[in-house]
């Protein structure tokens, strides 16, 4: 069984408690995807410049937003880890001379349980979550999530957690989207369409709006695209699932990767 790999716009927080068009698409989804044997997630809510993966029996659930209803604060996502799973992301990241730090204790940080939440609420799969590297160049990012492409046909489902236009200072309430984000997210679906590595990794010189889009304090948000997209390089086909917006730009989106 070979599962794609997905990269997921997680949004805001308040996700977790929302139910609308894009919360029940990833309902949906958990429902239509084959079930995973394990979740490896990287998530932009962990950026760190050495590559650290959790190794824990048991996640606990980090609260890592402030402002919030007290009942956010409340919401638990039980999920198990995987030893099994960290040790063979490991040997494929050693094997191509990345050294991977494991890392206990730190629980899955709102990247990853709110979307996972949505998605298999059972909190039954094992769950293994991973840092990015915002400051690492989107060639290497890529390389590194294509180290795990063999995973998706050992029944791994591979997500890249963040989002294509997340720029909180431009928020405003709208109910439509911003002119400048959905051309950002055009050009990108475009680039990925044709799998144009060339253009998506120099997105910040090419793309439209990309200083907007993709602010420099906000790069975490975006890279996750290239590590999914990486953990599909021997297949290299883009389908997008899901495209939305709240706030007026913050994008909503989901594509696969085969």
């Amino acid at each position: 069984m070979t599962l794609p790999a997905l990269f997921i716009a997680h949004g805001s927080p308040m996700m977790a408690l929302e139910d609308n068009e894009y919360t029940r698409f990833l309902e949906q989804l958990g429902r239509e995807l084959p079930a995973p044997r394990g979740i490896a997630v990287f998530s932009a809510h962990w950026d760190d410049p050495d590559q650290r993966l959790t190794e824990d029996v048991e996640h606990g659930t980090m609260h890592d937003f402030y402002g919030f209803p007290e009942e956010m604060y409340k919401i638990t996502y039980p999920a198990r880890g995987s030893a099994e799973l960290a040790a063979q992301i490991r040997q494929r990241f050693e094997a191509k001379n990345l050294h991977a730090k494991a890392v206990t204790g730190r629980g899955l940080d709102h990247g990853v349980w709110v979307i996972l939440r949505k998605m298999y609420p059972d909190a039954n799969i094992p769950v293994v979550a991973l840092s990015v590297d915002s400051k690492r160049s989107p060639s290497e990012q890529y390389s590194i999530g294509a180290m795990l492409s063999d995973l998706r046909d050992e029944g791994i489902l591979i997500i890249g957690s963040g989002g294509l236009v997340h720029n909180l200072r431009m928020l405003h309430q709208s109910d439509e989207p911003d002119a400048w984000a959905t051309e950002f997210d055009e050009w990108v679906a475009e680039q990925l369409s044709n799998w144009d590595l060339h253009n998506l990794f120099a997105y910040d010189k090419k793309a439209p709006h990309a200083s907007d889009a993709v602010p420099s304090y906000g790069r975490e948000h975006f890279v996750p695209l290239f590590y999914a997209m990486g953990a599909a390089d021997n297949g290299r086909k883009a389908k997008r699932l899901f495209q939305s917006y709240q706030y007026g730009s913050l994008s909503l989106n989901c594509w696969s990767f085969e």
